[in-house]
């Protein structure tokens, strides 16, 4: 399989993921700002413990970050610009660190919510399966 075939399988687990985590810290922004305000119940525990608060805020450069690099590297595939690849592949890394270091959050704590571990998980998972696929495409 080419890289170029990989990579349109994997383009919409990224650029979900991407969007997604965007969004997710659109809302946190507006949440903290006291714009908007979200229930109780979907709000993960300690939410508004400054630790908490801290270590949440911890991910943002780093989600910011591969969210740029995986819409880029989606814009550069598109144009037929082979640096996609570079792009594609850190962004997928670092989408893995930032899933799976929220779920190890997690298993520290003792604490299951399978509506925060189960995105986490397909956040951490993905590259997981892509990214060996596409780095032996490129051989």
């Amino acid at each position: 399989m080419r890289s170029d075939d990989v990579f349109r399988r994997m383009r919409p687990w990224m650029l979900g993921t991407d969007w997604l985590l965007l969004t997710y810290w659109f809302v946190t922004t507006l949440v903290a700002l006291g714009i908007f305000s979200i229930p109780e119940g979907y709000l993960f525990k300690d939410y508004y413990d400054p630790r908490v608060v801290a270590w949440n805020w911890s991910f943002f450069p780093l989600d910011v970050i591969f969210a740029a690099l995986g819409i880029y590297a989606a814009r550069l595939f598109t144009k037929g610009d082979n640096r996609w690849f570079g792009y594609a592949l850190v962004s997928a890394a670092l989408t893995f660190c930032a899933g799976f270091m929220a779920i190890c959050y997690w298993v520290i704590l003792s604490d299951f919510d399978p509506s925060w571990w189960i995105p986490n998980i397909i956040i951490a998972a993905w590259p997981v399966w892509f990214v060996p696929k596409l780095i032996l495409a490129m051989k």
